[in-house]
């Protein structure tokens, strides 16, 4: 059997990265589709190891959570009957470091209070210090935020307000914000760093880097397990290879996690070794 070269598998990956779908890397690389999307679920179960390994006693002090909206399958209103409860509308709820850009926890589901107090909880888990929080203003991280983390926290939430969407812009622009509205939760958050901004800007890069999570795009995901090793791909590429721009450093640099930057023939390196530990 034809095995792909740790240089094909990180040309590939990094095409997925790149915001580029399963078909078109099919026909950029002249490689199966079922082959690309093998690789793609190898590679995802192998940095969400990872990544979970790794993620600990990190030092940062601020940090931003937001949630971004995507389906699975097809849209709520088009779920059939026997694809119930599998597919339809799905939230990743994500965390990002407003010093480092480090996106150390993510969670893909639903956006009640169940998946906010386990994402909640599993952001708490990975922070050695006592952190800032800003949050938009869903009724879920009330709650979450307080079993997760008690009194130790500063928390606030950023409410956005928005005027009359334009005639014509309905479906493709969203209303002007007019206003925003910052609410003191618990500790003594500063008011100058109750911010949502890069959790937001963080939102864009998703869709950006991810094809499943383009608009409006038929390379949406068809399987909730490969929509999470896509996102687990991502943030692997954004944690680890991606320069921010700001920064000059990756993330992962910035946070301490690694001290070199990673190329994606590092990421193939990780899942062989991932693959080989696994093998039996």
């Amino acid at each position: 059997m034809n095995r792909l070269t740790t240089e094909q598998r990180a040309q590939i990956l990094h095409l997925l990265c790149e915001g580029n779908s399963i078909r078109a890397v099919t026909r950029l690389t002249g490689v199966s589709k079922n082959t690309v999307t093998k690789l793609l679920v190898d590679a995802g179960k192998a940095c969400a190891e990872y990544q979970d390994r790794v993620f600990r006693e990190l030092p940062c002090k601020k940090i931003q959570v937001d949630e971004i909206w995507s389906f699975v399958y097809s849209k709520a209103k088009n779920v059939p009957e026997n694809k119930q409860g599998e597919a339809g509308d799905i939230w990743t709820w994500t965390a990002i470091c407003a010093d480092t850009k480090l996106v150390p926890s993510w969670l893909i589901g639903g956006r009640d209070a169940e998946y906010a107090v386990s994402f909640m909880r599993d952001l708490a888990a990975r922070l050695s210090n006592r952190v800032q929080l800003t949050s938009d203003g869903h009724r879920a991280y009330l709650s979450a935020v307080e079993g997760a983390f008690g009194a130790d926290v500063d928390y606030a939430q950023l409410v956005k307000m928005y005027g009359d969407v334009v005639e014509g812009r309905k479906r493709y622009s969203p209303a002007d914000c007019v206003g925003i509205q910052k609410t003191k939760i618990s500790g003594n958050p500063d008011p100058c760093c109750i911010s949502t901004s890069f959790a937001e800007r963080q939102n864009l890069t998703m869709r950006m880097h991810m094809r499943r999570f383009t608009r409006l795009t038929n390379a949406f995901s068809k399987k909730i397990e490969n929509h999470g090793y896509s996102v687990a791909l991502h943030f692997m590429y954004y944690n680890f290879c991606r320069i921010h721009q700001s920064l000059r450093v990756t993330p992962a640099m910035a946070a301490g996690v690694t001290n070199k930057l990673w190329e994606m023939v590092d990421v193939v390196k990780m899942l062989e070794d991932y693959e080989s530990n696994n093998s039996n």
